[in-house]
């Protein structure tokens, strides 16, 4: 199996191909960098489905613009979603402080948002990550993943996924980026259950 997952983020890659392994698939990972695509993909959908399958039909009208066949596209699209804010920052995750925004900007902006909210029921909040792949057969498999927790009063350590320094999954009470290596990986987390659900899918039509 081939497959092109449209991401240049390594730590994404790695934790893709760490779960194709570990649920004996075994496939040949290519990045955007890897089959020369840097095109702009404009993401103006409304919902996290709509992204990633913005995203994957870009990829795909290239890969059959360059001769690049007989390769699933898997894409995927993610943000955390504020119960108090209404959803956000939702599908505006990666610019919700502004394009250029750092991590530290875009995180003080949502503990500003909810700094009235006090209590845990009131910082409810959901990762969410949506996956999208095409098949070399033109069929389309969505798959989804949420993993539910509460916003922190403060940041946690910096670095690595935008929000993880703010969010508590629950069942405990660190953020996501303070959690050790071994803690981080056995902790359900958004793309991981999405992978694991899209590549469920996957097995069911025998494609390995």
């Amino acid at each position: 199996m081939e497959i092109i997952y449209g991401t240049s983020n390594k730590n994404k890659v790695e934790a893709m191909r760490k779960i194709l392994s570990e649920n004996n698939i075994k496939a040949e990972l290519y990045t955007l960098k890897d089959i020369g695509f840097n095109q702009e993909i404009i993401e103006d959908g409304k919902t996290f489905e709509e992204n990633s399958n913005i995203k994957a039909i870009a990829i795909k009208k290239f890969c059959k613009e360059n001769g690049i066949n007989n390769k699933i596209i898997i894409t995927d699209d993610a943000g955390l979603c504020i119960d108090k804010l209404n959803g956000e920052p939702g599908v505006y995750s990666a610019r919700y402080a502004g394009e250029n925004a750092t991590q530290f900007q875009i995180l003080d902006k949502v503990l500003n948002k909810m700094k009235k909210y006090e209590n845990n029921e009131d910082r409810k909040c959901t990762f969410v990550c949506v996956l999208t792949a095409i098949l070399p057969n033109e069929e389309k498999i969505i798959a989804r993943g949420e993993c539910k927790g509460i916003i922190a009063k403060k940041m946690g350590t910096l670095g690595g996924l935008t929000y993880t320094p703010i969010f508590i999954p629950e069942g405990f009470e660190k953020p996501l980026s303070d959690l050790d290596e071994k803690t981080y990986e056995t902790t359900h987390n958004h793309r991981d259950l999405a992978v694991k659900s899209l590549v469920k899918e996957l097995k069911e039509r025998r494609i390995e």
